[in-house]
């Protein structure tokens, strides 16, 4: 029952990553972002260029797909519900790593840590993007459910390719690690020195 669960909950994950909402997809929440970090405002996060570029490529597939798929009235309700819902779990999420970052970062300066308020302020932040995610996911799903076949046979095809994306991504990032890491995790006959 619980491994039903979590592919059903992998699944809505998904579908809020393919609309745009990449921060659902995740099951594990992030560590809180270090200052300049690729979490927030680092050249890989959201507000640095390599989040932009993410964002736009991720608006760019939205708006392809609402194209698509031809909505009515109804339909175009439930869609503008789940994006309103996602943005503005964005930014709660946004707000919520910054107010951990301050907090941590004023923590520095004390000779001994509280390392049970950071503990606390990180159980936090995993409950509020969890509630988030939720949802999040639930948004989507509604708008789905909404569909006819014919406009989910649509959003499978999309959510398949995005699949397929992710999987590619996945295995150049761990050929990229292995190869930094002298070739641990290589396929054999791989050296794991380079002169």
């Amino acid at each position: 029952m619980a491994k039903q669960y979590k592919i059903l909950t992998a699944a809505a994950a998904a579908i809020a990553l393919t609309f745009g909402a990449a921060h659902a997809a995740t099951s594990d929440a992030p560590p809180p972002p270090p200052p300049g970090g690729a979490m927030m405002g680092g050249p890989g996060g959201p507000g640095g260029p390599g989040g932009h570029r993410m964002e736009m490529r991720m608006k760019k597939q939205l708006d392809e797909l609402h194209g698509q798929l031809k909505l009515n009235a109804d339909q175009e309700k439930l869609w503008q519900t789940a994006l309103d819902t996602m943005k503005q779990g964005h930014e709660q999420m946004r707000d919520a790593h910054k107010q951990m970052h301050d907090q941590f970062k004023s923590m520095e300066n004390q000779p001994i840590l509280d390392l049970n308020a950071m503990h606390a302020a990180h159980q936090k932040i995993e409950q509020q993007q969890s509630q988030i995610r939720e949802q999040t996911a639930q948004a989507w799903l509604n708008f789905y459910n909404a569909l006819n076949d014919q406009q989910k046979t649509t959003v499978s095809t999309a959510l398949k390719k995005h699949f397929a994306m992710m999987r590619e991504h996945e295995h150049k990032m761990h050929e990229r690690w292995s190869k930094q890491h002298g070739g641990a995790g290589a396929p054999s006959g791989a050296s794991a020195t380079k002169p």
